[in-house]
């Protein structure tokens, strides 16, 4: 596992504390949304911009992103055993969408058209067409997919692109999480029958459960969408669902979509059988984004911000001696040699970035051939001899993983309550919980649910059917409607 280091080139012991004017004006605790707003720019995360919604990504963030696709290509080696990620290659479509193209899937249109950026003018010159801006790419690839295959050799066709996509969301924006550019990857394939269609979603999905808690080390819930909530066009859609236990919100992690036979049938991408039949494909999409980054933050920012002495050769030199050798060790350092700010200061920068380790060597860890690291997660100080840090520190990355993901873990499952009826649901909900609760999976219930938990909060709605679903005793009812109950669903008000 690769994660940021902080390598501090230090002086000498310090004398106490002092504030240093990099701290939080809020609590994460007493005001969410602007300790978040916060976290966000003092971290160096972003920087606003001005059009509503959009956000410049600074250095330090998309370097996280940078992390997290490198996760995702070796996960999908890992996975299928392919040297290249799963049989995906990697392409490029336009970032803009011809009307016809948009409008020839009528129910996929429909629904992302209140969010749809159009271009309507060149210069002062009104477009004689108007051109969309992609939300997302099925009506700009599958043309292409049309021309490409024709027959079972061409199958299974797979590509996947690194893009930014325009959704003109009239939701609060908020930095990754809604925001109406954002980045992400998406994959889209075709496949020849149903089964192997459906093994993809599910192997896709599993990809993306590792990234939020092998990577990010955030408990996520794999399950299917309800018929209302699924991707518009598609069969089905699979997810991994989040949870803010702060807020009481669930917060969709990434998608896996079966999209079925219906865009093939929209865009006329058949092949010819071993037996000479025209046949339609069956075609998958996935796609994860950069509201990782927002989730991670929310699930494991807090209020830390901790607050001249010797600053002689020997120490850079001894410095950049350890970066160069966990470097060579596959793992991300940052040396930090600016000379400028005091080793407080540059203490509470790093914090505030989240660095889980912080190496320091100062004039007292050099006499002794030693470093001190800090967890950034606990603040525990260790002393390791400079012949060991290697080592040492690969297994405090693997701890603060698997530490951060439990910690995570009992503080989402300490909020999942079991409704059997319409009242213990809104006391749970009411709590800020996310509801277990039996269901007649039926359209017209679930959005009875949404009309019937409005308010300034916001509505409640299925965030999944779990894909591990609990015994559902015979005779049971639905929560609502109290008609017989056909499987578990997981409901919360969400983000």
């Amino acid at each position: 596992m690769r994660f940021f280091l902080s390598l501090e080139r230090l002086a000498a012991k310090k004398e106490g504390k002092k504030e240093t004017g990099l701290g939080l004006t809020v609590k994460k605790g007493e005001n969410f949304g602007e300790w978040y707003s916060e976290v966000v720019v003092m971290g160096d995360m972003i920087e606003y911009y001005d059009i509503s919604g959009c956000y410049i990504l600074l250095p330090w963030s998309y370097a996280i992103w940078d992390v997290t696709l490198f996760l995702l290509s070796f996960l999908q080696r890992f996975l299928d055993g392919e040297i290249k990620n799963l049989g995906v290659e990697n392409a490029y479509f336009p970032l803009f969408v011809s009307e016809r193209a948009l409008v020839t899937e009528k129910k996929h249109v429909e629904g992302f058209a209140p969010e749809v950026a159009w271009v309507t003018k060149s210069g002062e010159s009104a477009l004689e067409v108007p051109i969309a801006i992609r939300p997302t790419s099925e009506t700009v690839m599958y043309p292409i997919f049309a021309k490409r295959i024709r027959g079972h050799r061409d199958l299974p066709f797979k590509i996947n692109q690194w893009c930014n996509v325009v959704r003109w969301e009239f939701k609060h924006p908020t930095p990754f999480i809604r925001s109406r550019e954002f980045l992400w990857q998406e994959g889209h394939t075709a496949y020849a029958t149903k089964k192997e269609a459906d093994e993809e979603v599910y192997a896709v999905l599993d990809l993306y459960r590792r990234v939020y808690e092998e990577l990010l080390a955030i408990p996520v819930i794999k399950g299917v969408k309800s018929e209302v909530e699924k991707f518009a066009g598609g069969l089905y859609t699979t997810t991994v669902e989040a949870f803010i236990p702060l807020t009481g919100r669930g917060i969709q992690g990434a998608t896996s979509h079966c999209l079925g036979q219906n865009f093939a049938e929209m865009f006329d991408i058949v092949f010819e059988d071993e037996k000479r039949e025209r046949k339609k494909v069956w075609q998958n999409s996935w796609g994860l984004t950069t509201r990782t980054i927002g989730v991670m933050i929310m699930v494991h920012g807090d209020d830390k911000v901790p607050y001249k002495d010797v600053d002689t050769q020997k120490l850079f030199d001894a410095a950049a001696s350890t970066a160069r050798q966990l470097k060579a060790a596959g793992l991300r350092v940052k040396e930090d040699t600016r000379d400028n700010y005091s080793p407080g200061w540059k203490y509470s920068n790093w914090e505030l970035k989240g660095v889980p380790l912080r190496v320091e060597i100062g004039p007292r860890d050099l006499a002794n051939s030693q470093v001190r690291v800090v967890r950034r997660d606990t603040g525990a100080k260790e002393d390791v001899p400079m012949d060991k840090i290697v080592d040492r520190i690969s297994e405090l990355l693997e701890e603060i993983q698997l530490q951060l993901l439990e910690k995570a873990r009992k503080e989402r499952d300490d909020c999942i309550v079991k409704a059997y009826t319409w009242k213990e649901f809104m006391k749970a909900l009411d709590d800020k919980k996310m509801v277990l609760a039996p269901w007649c999976d039926e359209e017209k219930v679930e959005e009875d649910v949404k009309a019937r938990t409005k308010g300034e909060s916001g509505a409640a709605k299925t965030l999944c059917m779990p894909l591990d679903q609990p015994d559902l005793p015979e005779g049971t009812r639905c929560f609502a409607s109290e008609k017989p109950a056909k499987k578990w669903a997981l409901w919360g008000r969400s983000y």
